[in-house]
């Protein structure tokens, strides 16, 4: 059986956040508000472009590739959707799925085309009426892979005209209405404000859910504290490590409460050892860890915990990292393939922003796109005719000026490493 979703929403005006359609004075950053979701147990995020105008929904598009580049759970976007090619200018921006609002006259031709071009997983259609399940119900199976419903009268019409499953928008929580609700085979999980508001614990939600039964998408530890060996204190000491970066941020140490509880919440929780309570790492600092994995070593006497860092810092000096006293250093080459991409990009970056008097990466640049195309171009082929040689020193040294020109274009194109690696890993 599928674990069923908790979704947000977030609606889009000027490239910010606001609280809803009705209510689009309050804005806030959009790329605060999609991490937050991200860490705190959400499943996918729903992104509403609320735009009228062609310039407003450009710069809505670019905030949600924004999102995409800096979370990791799916998203759908949707929101002035006029033409095919709008759906695709959301899919380009890293949305794995594009909903339609099923009350526009021109939401049917267009899922019938975005369809058979991008696939039916890919679709979603918003309903506030029924009109739309009448005129699709026989197409509605091999176009749309989920519906969202916003008006809950609907749902007994739902149940006897289409099988395809469903998103239910619920305003509050309510424990037995929820229970009832995802009962329902056909039902994939539920949205609303409640969800909305950044106040709700969704993982204790997830729990909450889980206990009574709702197979939830929350942690399932494959190992029992019974399972570790703890030190002399009852305590099992814990490394905090950044899950994107892999900076070791910090040590401390858990009892079997903390160990429970950070499974339980989805926040990293230690056992204080010299106030000897349970401390949830960011509950006073607002620099919350929430944890991405934990894994015992080989003796099974220390966790290392992958975990999303609010804020940038881990320790209570106000340093990123607790690590900064250095002791010895020797200089070495870094080797790790993502770390020197993102070195050497970091540096084309830098040239573009601050030129260098007789670089050559600035004189790319200069030079604009067609001469960045035509370097690309031309080392692409340097590979092909050394790939003919038996030596592949050459291949080598032809791969790493194609690699360096491909970098100069991701910079001018404004597309990162986190960028091709999302797409790459979605293949």
């Amino acid at each position: 059986m599928e674990h069923k979703n908790i979704v947000a929403t977030i609606y889009l005006k000027d490239g910010m956040a606001v609280r809803d359609p009705k209510h689009t004075d309050e804005k806030q950053d959009v790329l605060e508000l999609a991490r937050l979701y991200n860490d705190s147990g959400i499943d996918k995020i729903i992104c509403y472009d609320l735009s009228s105008e062609d310039e407003e929904h450009e710069k809505n598009i670019l905030a949600i590739r924004e999102i995409n580049r800096n979370i990791e759970i799916k998203t759908c976007g949707g929101g002035n959707i006029k033409r095919l090619e709008d759906v695709k200018k959301f899919l380009y921006a890293g949305c794995v799925e594009v909903i339609l609002n099923g009350s526009k006259p021109s939401a049917i031709e267009i899922l019938k085309e975005a369809s058979a071009r991008f696939g039916a997983e890919k679709m979603l259609v918003s309903l506030t009426n029924v009109d739309f399940l009448f005129k699709t119900k026989d197409v509605l199976e091999d176009h749309v892979h989920e519906l969202v419903i916003y008006d809950r009268t609907l749902l007994n019409s739902i149940e006897s005209i289409t099988n395809v499953p469903y998103i239910v928008d619920v305003d509050s929580y309510n424990f037995k209405d929820v229970i009832d609700l995802l009962k329902s085979d056909k039902i994939r999980g539920i949205c609303g404000s409640f969800i909305n508001d950044t106040q709700t614990d969704i993982m204790q939600v997830k729990c909450e859910l889980s206990d009574a039964g709702i197979k939830m998408d929350n942690f399932e530890p494959k190992l029992a504290w019974s399972d570790l060996k703890v030190n002399a204190d009852g305590l099992v000491p814990v490394i905090a490590q950044d899950y994107q970066t892999g900076e070791v941020l910090m040590l401390a140490y858990m009892n079997e409460e903390a160990f429970n509880t950070t499974i339980r919440i989805g926040k990293m929780t230690y056992y204080s050892r010299s106030r000897q309570e349970l401390w949830i790492k960011g509950l006073t600092s607002g620099h919350t860890q929430y944890v991405k994995s934990l894994t015992a070593d080989c003796d099974y006497d220390t966790i290392l915990a992958k975990v999303s860092q609010v804020g940038g810092i881990a320790c209570h000096t106000g340093a990123p990292s607790c690590f900064f006293n250095e002791i010895i250093k020797k200089e070495y080459t870094e080797r790790n393939p993502l770390k020197v991409f993102e070195s050497v990009y970091q540096v084309i970056a830098d040239r573009r922003e601050h030129p260098k008097e007789g670089s050559y990466t600035n004189y790319l640049f200069d030079k604009g796109i067609d001469k960045i195309l035509k370097k690309v171009g031309e080392e692409a082929t340097e590979i092909v005719i050394a790939a003919k040689n038996p030596d592949n020193e050459e291949v080598k040294y032809e791969m790493s000026d194609f690699l360096y020109h491909m970098m100069v274009l991701m910079v001018e194109k404004g597309l990162t490493w986190e960028d091709i690696t999302r797409e790459l890993s979605q293949r």
